[in-house]
Formats: C-alpha cells, structure tokens, sequence
C-alpha cells in the first residue's frame, strides 16, 4: 500500500503545473532561446509592467486611440447607415449582446482617423463630422420650411438651402461641443462617452471654448446673409442650443426639448425666404417635428 501511495503521488506531481512554469511563458525572451534556456522564475511584484511594450503608447491622453495598419482593415465593415438616429455619438458601449459588431463599427477606426491631420482630428470628433446624421436631422425641417415657402411651380431657393445646410452643420458642433464641456466630468464614468476629447483630457476645456467660439463666429457669418428678421429668430435659437445639455439633469424629458431645438429650422426656413412667420403654416411644421424628434430620441435613449 505504501508504494502504491507513493507512485500515485509522483504521477501527480509530473502532471501538476506549477505556478513557476506558467510565468516562465510570459518571462522567455523570444522562441528561439527558450528552446536553449531554463524556465525562469518571476519574482518581481511589477512583473506587469515588464508587459507594457505590448500596449500602444496613449502619449497625452488616457485614451487616446492610434491607427494602425491592421486597424484600418476595419473601414471596410464601415457602414454608416441612416437607420443610426443618434444625436450624439460617443464609442458603442463594448458590454452585453451584440459586443463584437460594436467593436468592428463604433470603436473602429473612421474617415477622421486615416484623412485628417492628426492636429485637426480632436477637433473634427468633438463637432461629430463622422457622424453625419445629426447634422441631417437639424437640417431637414429647414429644407422642408424653405421648400414649403417657395414659389409655386418654381423649385426652392438653392443658395437658401445651402447656406442652411452649412448651419446645420456649424450649429450640430457648437451643440456637441458645449455638451461635453458640460458633461465632461460625468462622460469620464461612462463607457460610451469616455473617449470623448474633451473627457479623455485630449483636448482642455479652453480649447473646446475656443473651438466652440470658432463654430459661433462661422455660424454668425451664415446668418448675416439672411434678412434682420431671420437674424432675431436664428439668434434666439443659441438660448434652446445652450441650455438643452442641461435638461436630463432637471427633468425626465430631455427629448421633448431636444425637439424644440432641432426644429427651429422650420421657422427660420420659412422666415428667410418671407421675411416673417405665418403661423398656419410653420407652426403646424413645427410642432410636427417637435413630436418626431421625441420619438426617433425615446429610441435612441432606449437603445
């Protein structure tokens, strides 16, 4: 019996892994030498960072996100789609169902990453340019209303629809950006939002306050080619774009206001080809749009 417990003991000491041949993986210095080379003990308690030349170099920011080739393989699942109603953008949440066509479309690399100067992409991603649908959502009550308002039997005005187009876009950014100036404390506690510029510390609050003076200025240059009563109207929208990042902390229905933001354009389309408001006509457009931007956004809030 005792040399039956003894072979059974030394049969379980062959087949056990220890601890020290495990770690002796991860310490060997390449194939070819531990192939020639004992197992080598780590005893180091930082042994960890000893790992730390696998890791990309995040250089300013805690999460600052470098291209590379194997990367850019991504673009090519990239499809961006109309049926992303999200107003606001940030890197899909990596948690839950679905995790792996998150990973290849949100947190893939975009058109801002391989096109863009490295300078300029901060910028560019805090305005959300790559990701466009926003901008159409704030520009469609505009092309309606001046559609709405032109000549009958003559097409709409283009250089109108134009100049709205690029303040759909100026406008959309100046919102993002004063968003996260003012959530930048929370969207750091926040898997979808942390990698925003502004909350992963790429960018300072005072060049997101440039920046968003920068969008004002080019906004305010659209908006003098309008006629004075347009110029009120559009001006008077800065108070709904300024202080709609604030509502989903003082009530529970921050999309009914997020409606009453996005489609001003319906009153100021109609005013810049009028000159002033008929009411029978914009408010009906108006409120409209209030009610579909509080659906498409109930969805995105759920999703």
């Amino acid at each position: 019996m005792a040399s039956l417990w003894l072979t059974r003991s030394a049969s379980r000491a062959r087949l056990r892994p220890s601890l020290t041949s495990s770690l002796s993986i991860i310490s060997s210095s390449s194939s070819s030498s531990s192939s020639s080379s004992s197992p080598t003990t780590i005893t180091s308690p930082n042994f960890i960072t000893r790992l730390s030349h696998l890791f990309p170099d995040f250089e300013n920011s805690r999460h600052h996100f470098n291209v590379s080739k194997k990367n850019l393989s991504l673009l090519s699942n990239f499809r961006p789609g109309i049926a992303w109603i999200s107003t606001s953008s940030g890197v899909g949440d990596n948690s839950g169902k679905g995790d792996q066509n998150n990973k290849n479309v949100a947190g893939g690399p975009s058109w801002i990453d391989v096109y863009l100067p490295r300078g300029i992409q901060p910028y560019a991603k805090l305005a959300r340019l790559d990701k466009p649908i926003g901008t159409w959502l704030l520009a469609w009550p505009c092309m309606w209303s001046i559609t709405l308002a032109s000549t009958p039997g003559q097409l709409p005005d283009f250089k109108m629809a134009a100049l709205f187009g690029c303040g759909a876009l100026l406008l959309r950014g100046a919102g993002c950006t004063v968003n996260d100036l003012l959530d930048r404390d929370i969207d750091t506690m926040v898997e979808r939002t942390k990698l925003r510029p502004v909350a992963s510390g790429l960018l300072t609050p005072f060049q997101g306050i440039c920046f968003l003076g920068f969008q004002l200025l080019l906004g305010l240059g659209i908006l003098l080619q309008l006629n004075n009563y347009s110029r009120v109207l559009g001006a008077s929208s800065l108070l709904l774009v300024f202080s709609y990042p604030l509502m989903k902390r003082f009530t529970f229905w921050p999309q009914a206001y997020l409606g009453l933001t996005f489609n001003w354009g319906a009153l100021l389309g109609w005013s810049a080809v009028k000159g002033s408001l008929d009411p029978a006509i914009v408010f009906p457009l108006y409120f409209s749009g209030v009610f579909w931007t509080l659906v498409y956004d109930t969805i995105y809030a759920h999703q």
